[in-house]
């Protein structure tokens, strides 16, 4: 069976009576399961659930019954941030998102496709009564779940209760992937924190009346943070012990493997001055010959599993100009990394790819999900979700939002960044994996990376491009000579790509 959908009009969506993936659907960006549609031809992208997919192209709605509503998607304008903003926020429970939304466009009346079909009568696990939403009529309130305001309650009347509609769908337990222990419902005043808890899924001050919470680990979500499509673990909580290790997945030997022979495969070895045995010479799946250790090194020369500046020792063909470092050669064929919600494994690609966390194109070593064929650069995965930065006096931590946040560096608009719970101030992944040192074609001493002008005279050019620099942006900087430089014009337009000599 197959349906010709609205949004993705090259090709036919093909239905899938049991998808199991658990990819976020582009209708309502829930995890699918169960009955869907999706592309072949784009290798299963443009995925939905079968109810999303079939959703009628127009509709009449009692929220707006003057005018006839038309479905339509929000990432229409993701180039467009006036219209995003706009058209993104739902006029009934008044929340942003990128699910799809019924819209009329002469009164600017938009509504998310989930609060377009709420019952007339709901149970939920935060109240103990029925709720009851009687009209359709807008009217302001303030929720008593979360104590912030609303334009369409579900009541209880015995009670004088009211609460949003996505209020009353949170579980009493859930659990995050960035966490190993569920998450109880917790009213904010029993968190005993000496300031207002800290989020450490957006990393910013939780201020509803009630909270996800791990008592064992101090570990704080807002609600609808948790239980955002890409943090949310939908796993069977009553096969989940509580009791199970404190030990992170991230130790988990199936999943972390500090030596596979499918990657790397020890040709010759030597025993060191202390005793130790030292791999000479190694088959790795970057490379189609054997790699040598070697200690000499020229400046300039880039590593080509990491795309960085080489560092002794590494592994190297000389007659290939292949080099690599001895830390990417121990990089274990699958991880798991809190950015993404399936283990990642470990290839090695010579042509360009795009990395979806620092939007960069990279070549040589990435790791990619199979399930949903995403790619990273290594180096983005070699950072943890916490980051101690030389820009920055406190310690970063990775914030994943259904918003786009603005980088304190470079100003580019990301949905996962690192943020400050201290001061606010956001880092992005391509910021973050900016080399400290570098080196630029023929310039005889490295560049280093500096956050702050160089001096207080008030006028700063590149000395590379001649072109004025923003004192407010990093560049590097050749002390010995006093060469200041755009980090762009120092590492040049696609710094990830490692071309072929």
């Amino acid at each position: 069976m197959e349906l010709q959908h609205w949004w993705h009009w090259k090709h036919p969506l093909v239905f899938n009576e049991d998808e199991r993936s658990g990819r976020p659907c582009n209708g309502c960006f829930e995890p699918v399961f169960g009955p869907s549609y999706s592309c072949k031809e784009c290798r299963g992208q443009y995925i939905h659930h079968k109810s999303c997919a079939e959703l009628p192209l127009g509709l009449h709605h009692p929220s707006h019954p003057n005018h006839p509503l038309i479905l339509f998607g929000i990432n229409t304008y993701r180039h467009n941030e006036e219209e995003f903003d706009k058209f993104s926020k739902c006029d009934v429970c008044g929340e942003k998102s990128s699910e799809y939304s019924y819209c009329c466009y002469r009164c600017n009346f938009n509504i998310h496709i989930r609060c377009s079909s709420l019952s007339l009568t709901i149970q939920t696990e935060v109240h103990d009564h029925q709720l009851t939403r009687s009209i359709w009529k807008l009217m302001k309130f303030t929720c008593d779940f979360c104590g912030k305001g609303g334009n369409l309650p579900y009541c209880c009347v015995q009670c004088d209760f009211g609460i949003h509609s996505r209020c009353a769908a949170c579980p009493r337990i859930l659990k995050v992937y960035r966490h190993n222990h569920p998450l109880h419902l917790t009213p904010s005043l029993q968190v005993h924190q000496s300031d207002s808890p800290i989020c450490l899924l957006c990393v910013r001050k939780v201020d509803t009346l009630y909270l996800y919470y791990c008592s064992r680990c101090n570990f704080a979500a807002h609600l609808y943070c948790a239980m955002l499509s890409w943090n949310w673990e939908h796993t069977n909580l009553q096969e989940l012990k509580e009791e199970q290790s404190t030990e992170s997945k991230s130790e988990d030997l199936e999943l972390h493997q500090s030596f596979d022979l499918e990657i790397c495969k020890v040709k010759k070895t030597t025993v060191g001055e202390d005793g130790t045995e030292i791999a000479t010479k190694i088959k790795h799946l970057s490379h189609e010959h054997d790699l040598k250790l070697t200690e000499e090194i020229s400046n300039n020369t880039k590593c080509n599993g990491c795309v960085q500046s080489i560092l002794s020792p590494f592994y190297s063909c000389t007659p290939c100009s292949f080099f690599l470092h001895k830390s990417c050669s121990k990089l274990p064929k699958i991880k798991r990394h809190p950015i993404h919600t399936h283990p990642l494994t470990l290839n090695y690609q010579q042509e360009s790819f795009f990395c979806v966390t620092c939007a960069q194109w990279c070549n040589g070593l990435k790791y990619n999900c199979q399930i949903c064929e995403y790619n990273y650069n290594v180096q983005c995965i070699l950072l943890s979700d916490t980051l101690t930065h030389a820009c920055h006096e406190h310690r970063l931590y990775l914030s994943s939002t259904s918003i786009r946040q603005k980088c304190s560096s470079c100003s580019s608009e990301m949905y996962k960044v690192f943020r400050c719970a201290t001061c606010d101030f956001v880092l992005d992944f391509k910021c973050a994996t900016l080399p400290l040192t570098t080196w630029y074609n023929q310039h005889e001493h490295p560049f280093t990376l500096c956050y702050t002008p160089e001096d207080d005279s008030g006028e700063y050019y590149c000395d590379i491009c001649e072109e004025e620099r923003d004192p407010k942006q990093w560049f590097y900087y050749c002390a010995e000579c006093s060469f200041p430089a755009h980090r762009d014009c120092v590492l040049g337009e696609n710094p990830n790509v490692k071309q072929r000599i």
